[in-house]
C-alpha cells in the first residue's frame, strides 16, 4: 500500500483483481459473443417483425400487422411448403449419408502414410477451392442434354441423352450428387483429423485378440470416432439443409424451373423475389430457423444418451 491509497481503495483492487481472474474467460470473449449475438439478433429479429405483417414490395411503407395469418396460410400450403420440407429433407439426408461413408473410405485410405500422400490429398480436396455456384454452373455445362460431356459419354456406350436436370424425377437427385461431389472431401478431412489423434493401442490390441479388419474398424475405430462423426453430421447436415447457390446455378436463370428442386430456401426466395411477399417468405424462414434448431436438439440429445 501506497501512501497515496487508503486501506478501503487497496481491498477494492484486491477484490476487483479476483473477480477479473475468475471471470477473465468472459472478458476476453464478450466483445465477440456480443458483436456475433448482435449480428444475428438484429437479422432474425427483423425477419421475424415482418412474419407478422402483410409486407410486400410497394411504394408503401408501412406494414400492416396480420397476426398469425403468413404462419396459417403456410403450414396449410401443401402444394409447395410441404414439399418442400419434404425435398429439403430428401437433399440433406441423401447428401449427408453419402458424404459420411465416402468421406470415412477416403479417410481410411488416406489414414496410414504412403507414397505420393500429400499429392493425392490435393487432389482430393480440389472441389472445396472452386465456390458453390462455379460448382453449380460446371456441373450445369456437364449436364446440359445436347452439348454436355455426361450425356456424350453415354452415346459411347448407346445411351441416349438424358434430361439430368430438366426431368423431376431426376433433377433433386442429381443436385444431391454434385452437392456430394463438393462437400464429400470436407467431410473426409474432418474424419482424417479424427482418425490420426486415435491411439494405436486400441487397434494392437483387438489384432491381437484375433479381430479382423472389419471387426476393428467397427468395433473399435467406429465407438472412438463418434465424437468426431457426430461433430461432422452437425457441421455438414446444417450446412446442407441451408444449400441455395447450387441449386440456383443449376436450375435458376435458365437452367430450367425451381419447382421441382424446390427446398424451403428455395421456396422462401421465390416468395421473396418473384411474388413480392415478404411477411409470408419471413415466416418460412422463421419454420425453417425453428426447424434447423429441432434438427441440432434431436442430434444433442442422442449423442448425450449415448454417451450416459
Amino acid at each position: 500500500m501506497t501512501a497515496l491509497q487508503t486501506p478501503e481503495q487497496v481491498g477494492v483492487g484486491e477484490r476487483f483483481s479476483r473477480w477479473a481472474n475468475r471471470h477473465r474467460k468472459w472478458l476476453f470473449a464478450g466483445p465477440s459473443i456480443a458483436f456475433t449475438v448482435l449480428l444475428l439478433a438484429i437479422p432474425l429479429g427483423w425477419t421475424l417483425f415482418l412474419s407478422f405483417t402483410d409486407a410486400k414490395r410497394s411504394v408503401r411503407r408501412k406494414f400492416d400487422f396480420n397476426g398469425l395469418e403468413n404462419y396459417l396460410g403456410v403450414l396449410t400450403d401443401t402444394e409447395r411448403f410441404w414439399p418442400a420440407v419434404w425435398r429439403t429433407f430428401a437433399f440433406t439426408g441423401g447428401a449427408l449419408l453419402f458424404e459420411l461413408i465416402l468421406g470415412m473410405i477416403i479417410a481410411l485410405l488416406l489414414w496410414k502414410p504412403f507414397r505420393g500422400q500429400g499429392a493425392v490429398r490435393t487432389i482430393i480436396l480440389l472441389p472445396l477451392v472452386a465456390t458453390p455456384v462455379a460448382v453449380g454452373m460446371m456441373w450445369r455445362l456437364l449436364f446440359e442434354p445436347n452439348i454436355g460431356f455426361i450425356n456424350e459419354m453415354l452415346g459411347w456406350v448407346g445411351i441416349p441423352p438424358q434430361p439430368w436436370l430438366a426431368d423431376p424425377s431426376t433433377s433433386l437427385a442429381t443436385l444431391t450428387f454434385v452437392d456430394i461431389w463438393q462437400w464429400t472431401p470436407m467431410v473426409a478431412l474432418i474424419l482424417l483429423a479424427g482418425l490420426t489423434s486415435l491411439s494405436e493401442e486400441p487397434q494392437e490390441a483387438a489384432k491381437v485378440d484375433g479381430a479382423n479388419g472389419w471387426q476393428r474398424f467397427w468395433y473399435v475405430t467406429v465407438p472412438l470416432m463418434r465424437p468426431v462423426i457426430v461433430a461432422a453430421v452437425l457441421l455438414r447436415g446444417i450446412d446442407a439443409l441451408k444449400t441455395f447457390d447450387i441449386l440456383y446455378a443449376t436450375k435458376g436463370k435458365g437452367g430450367g424451373a425451381f419447382h421441382d428442386v424446390e427446398t424451403l430456401n428455395v421456396y422462401a426466395y421465390g416468395l421473396s423475389f418473384d411474388y413480392n411477399e415478404y411477411g409470408v417468405a419471413s415466416a418460412v424462414l422463421i419454420l425453417f430457423f425453428l426447424l434447423i434448431l429441432a434438427v441440432i436438439w434431436v442430434l444433442q440429445m442422442q449423442r448425450k444418451g449415448r454417451e450416459s
